[in-house]
Order: C-alpha cells, then structure tokens, then sequence
C-alpha cells in the first residue's frame, strides 16, 4: 500500500513538472513571438519615420502625407499592446500627437504641390538621400495599397509623381557621367548617355507637357551633345592626304643626283 501511494506521488510530481515545463515552454515561445513582432513594428516605424523626416526634400501631396502617417499610426498602436509600462506612456504620447496632425491634414483641402518646381540638390550627398528616400516612399505606398488601406485613384497619381521625379534625378545623373566620360574622351559612351537622357525627357514631356524641367534639360542635352561632337572631330586624327600619281611618274623620270 506504501509502495503504490509512493508511486502515485512520484507520477503525479513527474506531471507536474511536465505541466509547468509545457506551461514555461509556452510563456518562451509566447514572449520571443511578441518579442519578434515588436522588432517589427519598430522597423516599420524606423523606416516610415525616416522618410517622412526627409519629406522636405520633395513636393510631397496631402495623400502622400496621410498614408504614411496612418502607417505610423497602426505601427504605434500595435506596438503599445506589445510594449512594457513604461514603453506604453510614450506610445500613447505619441498616438495623440499623431491624431492631431491627421485630423488637421483631413480638415484642410487637400493640397497637390506641382513637380513642376522641384529641384534636385547641389550636394551630392543629400541627392543619394534622395534617391534612397523615393524608393522607400513608392515600397511604402505600394505596400499599403496591398493592404486596401490606399485609393486606387490616390495610388495611381501618387506613384506616378514618384516616377517622374526619379526620372528627373536620372535624367541629371545621365548628364554628369556624360559630361565626366567627355571628359576622359570616351566620346562613344557619353553620346549614348545623351541620347538615352533626351529620350527620357520625351517620356517626362509626355506627362507634364508644360514643364519649364524638360525644356531646360532638353537644351542643355542638345548643347552636350554638339560639345561631345565638336570635340570628336577634334580629337580625330587627320587622314593622309592621297599621293598623285603624277607626282610618282615625275620622281621616276627626274634626273638623277649626283654625289
């Protein structure tokens, strides 16, 4: 009788170590998933914050504005549910912040700057800022537009002003490596550069047929051009001149001179 209460008691401890070590196991894996899933909201975060402070730096629409605030939105909303006390009372700080901008966006008109006045920078540096936050505007915008959380109509017009100015900045960057493979007198690469630049333009002319950029660029790819051209010619070497046959038959029969 001992023996089996003795058994009983050692099964029913090996169960209860079993239980909370399943129960311990599910905690684990319960606070690496919320752990992971902070991490990402976090990185959206990060990544949307980082473009809208670079935001300056392009024409940038109401539409624009409103989706990647919204996108901030749901990120500090599910990151308050996953956060500690204390991280929860700057979430929260921050959500009501959030709330006034895009209720003071949706009460006003909505405003569309024209590309039309875009400029790219002087310095190097902030145009590679540039290009970097372009292609991380049009990944957001059309990863809420999967999500249903953008208009058609608004994702339509939205990524084609993205295109246009990244074809702006690309229309500039082809000039420079033209002007810079004239320089080391590769003229071959840089009129094909040109080239490649004018037929860009033509596309941007197709969009925006009134853009004082187009006109600007089209002229000073034209100039380039005749530049490269002028300075081939230059650089070619002469052709010999064709000998007369005259001449020959005339050496033949000179007199010959005496030494």
């Amino acid at each position: 009788m001992t023996f089996t209460l003795v058994l009983i008691l050692i099964g029913a401890l090996l169960l209860l170590v079993i239980g909370i070590n399943v129960i311990q196991q599910q905690k684990e894996r319960a606070e690496a998933e919320r752990r992971v899933e902070f991490a990402r909201q976090r990185a959206i975060l990060d990544e949307t914050e980082t473009v809208l402070s670079n935001t300056g730096m392009i024409p940038c629409s109401t539409h624009i504005m409103l989706v990647l605030y919204r996108r901030v939105q749901d990120a500090l909303e599910i990151a308050t549910t996953l956060s500690t006390s204390q991280q929860q009372a700057d979430y929260q700080r921050r959500l009501a912040d959030l709330k006034n901008q895009i209720d003071t966006l949706q009460a006003n008109p909505p405003q569309v700057p024209p590309i039309e006045n875009f400029r790219l920078p002087d310095n190097d540096k902030q145009i590679l800022v540039l290009v970097q936050t372009l292609k991380k505007l049009k990944a957001i915008l059309r990863a809420e537009h999967n999500k249903g959380r953008v208009d058609p109509a608004i994702f339509g017009q939205e990524e084609n002003r993205i295109d246009s100015l990244q074809l702006r900045i690309n229309v500039d960057s082809m000039l420079s490596r033209a002007r810079a493979a004239s320089f080391m007198k590769q003229y071959g690469s840089s009129k094909q550069m040109v080239t490649k630049a004018l037929a860009t333009l033509h596309a941007i002319k197709a969009q925006t047929p009134n853009d004082p950029f187009i006109a600007r660029k089209v002229d000073e790819a034209k100039t380039l051009l005749d530049e490269i051209m002028g300075a081939q010619k230059l650089s070619a070497p002469s052709a010999p001149k064709p000998k007369n046959e005259e001449d020959d038959i005339d050496m033949l029969f000179q007199p010959k001179k005496k030494w």
